[in-house]
């Protein structure tokens, strides 16, 4: 019985795989698509219209608390000019400031500051000033940049930029 040939049997291989690395893949790609997703959600800021009313004082729109609304005209030259209010009825005569610590940033501060005290006194404490921000297209990047720096350093958060000049406002803006 020997010399019969014998049946040649093949070696059994492992039947565990190892997925070690397929789980990495897959917590790789769902980080990643959790990253994505995240990052691609617009971030949008309300911006609340101001009311209309017909009045025969005031024909047209108004802010219902004006006092809190503060104007930067961004000029040619570094021009810089600001108000506080509505321009034909102002809280703050336009007048020209100049960028940095001793202009901008402390009339911002110093307009905040009065802002906070009389929202405090109409039992809204904590709402700040609101600065509208209009760069002319005569006006630098750079300039825009100085300004937005500026409502970082002084903490404030709401400010919107505008494209839109009132015929009055492009005059202020040429004649200062």
């Amino acid at each position: 019985m020997k010399n019969l040939p014998q049946k040649v049997r093949s070696k059994k291989l492992s039947s565990r795989v190892d997925l070690t690395a397929m789980v990495s893949v897959s917590f790789l790609l769902i980080i990643f698509f959790m990253v994505v997703g995240e990052l691609s959600k617009q971030k949008i800021m309300i911006n609340e219209v101001p009311s209309c009313i017909d009045e025969p004082m005031f024909t047209g729109c108004y802010m219902p608390d004006e006092s809190r609304t503060v104007t930067i005209l961004l000029g040619d030259n570094n021009k810089l000019v600001t108000y506080s209010g509505l321009l034909f009825v102002p809280v703050q005569v336009p007048r020209e400031v100049k960028y940095g610590k001793d202009g901008i940033r402390k009339e911002l501060l110093e307009r905040n500051k009065k802002v906070l005290e009389y929202s405090a006194n109409k039992g809204k404490p904590g709402n700040g000033i609101n600065v509208i921000i209009k760069p002319s297209e005569k006006c630098n990047f750079k300039n825009l940049v100085d300004i937005l720096d500026e409502m970082e350093i002084t903490q404030i958060s709401s400010y919107s930029i505008v494209n839109v000049f009132t015929p009055e406002e492009s005059k202020l803006l040429a004649s200062n």
